[in-house]
């Protein structure tokens, strides 16, 4: 009987270095809407902490600390532990994001110290703001991503600064074949994000144009992390949002990506509205997060008909108009089918205007 060779186990690799410990992190991106303004909670940088973003790396932070097994039974735990330490805000709606682990992601890596930091963000969702949140501060989200609010229209920064910009980076390549292939491929990845060139814009896809816009080295973080692409900060350099910490603004554009995704299928939108509104002050809330405004008449009828919302029998007059009926969210609906969502079409009235 002939005997079957044990399987070789293939030799490690050498490592480059040292090997680093790895630190589980808990980032948060906590939103908030206030006066038709998505929010985002920052906290002060601590580099006591060793959270260093590094020289010329200015920028806001999420809430952020350490994974204690000892002291957190739960990852959840931990996030709703250290954000209430930071913020005195005991957080309600919490889901988790990705886990984001490139190396490099921290400048602070490049000390052969220091650990590497895997980090579980989470988005979280809340109504008002707390008057007591210890040091931290509310940001309008939209200024860290000027071109993604297109309620007054086209964004005038896509045409007059990213595009061409985008599209220099784009024909930097030679005319050998592989140097063609990666020139289409940027040229579709710009297509694709910033609808250009006949192509929709899709407002879900807020961390595709950031990653684009990191690759081709136009934000500061990419000069920042030492990205050959990156261009040095001047006063010529066209300021692209404003800057985070780590990779802090990534994450938060992947939180924005799943509200505006999970508003078609989810009710989160309801996380975030107070216990009686408006159908107005409910479609408000919709086209600040999404961005975009909606077709009124279709919106109404879509989450009536969809049973989202039920009538309390009482009318406002806080929108400052005629007198409005009041409603509120029929949380039945959870338990009736599987998506229940909004189901909407952002309003192509003002999507349509390409370059």
């Amino acid at each position: 009987m002939t005997r079957k060779k044990a399987p070789q186990v293939p030799a490690m690799a050498e490592s480059a270095g040292p090997l680093k410990r790895i630190t589980i992190g808990l980032n948060a991106a906590i939103v908030s809407v206030v006066e038709n303004a998505p929010q985002i909670l920052t906290v002060p940088h601590d580099k006591e902490t060793g959270e260093d973003g590094g020289e010329g790396a200015p920028g806001d932070t999420l809430p952020f600390g350490p994974f204690d097994p000892l002291s957190h039974r739960t990852l959840e735990q931990g996030l709703r532990a250290w954000v209430e330490e930071q913020t005195r805000l005991r957080l309600g709606y919490v889901e988790q994001l990705y886990t984001f682990g490139d190396r490099g992601r921290h400048a602070a890596e490049e000390d052969p110290s220091a650990d590497h930091v895997v980090s579980v963000g989470y988005l979280a969702l809340t109504r008002g703001q707390s008057a007591e949140m210890s040091g931290a501060k509310w940001s309008p989200w939209y200024q860290y991503f000027p071109w993604e609010d297109w309620r007054e229209g086209k964004p005038a920064i896509i045409d007059k600064v990213l595009v061409p910009l985008l599209r220099e980076w784009a024909a930097q390549t030679g005319g050998a074949s592989a140097e063609e292939i990666e020139r289409g491929r940027r040229l579709d990845r710009l297509r694709l994000c910033f609808g250009i060139d006949g192509v929709a814009w899709d407002e879900e896809k807020v961390l595709e144009r950031y990653e684009l816009l990191y690759s081709s080295g136009l934000v500061i973080e990419a000069y920042r992390d030492g990205r050959p692409q990156a261009r040095k900060p001047d006063s010529l350099t066209p300021q692209l949002g404003r800057a985070m910490q780590f990779d802090h603004r990534r994450i938060l554009a992947t939180a924005m990506g799943r509200v505006r995704a999970k508003l078609k299928y989810r009710p989160v939108i309801f996380e975030l509205m107070p216990e009686t509104f408006t159908l107005f002050e409910l479609q408000q809330m919709t086209e600040a997060l999404l961005g975009l405004h909606v077709h009124k008449q279709n919106f109404r009828r879509l989450v009536e008909k969809a049973g989202l919302v039920e009538r309390t029998g009482r009318i406002t007059t806080r929108t400052g108009g005629r007198p409005a009926e009041q409603f509120r969210f029929r949380r039945e609906i959870l338990n009736e089918r599987p998506a229940p969502g909004l189901k909407l079409a952002p309003s192509r009235s003002r999507v349509n205007n390409r370059v």
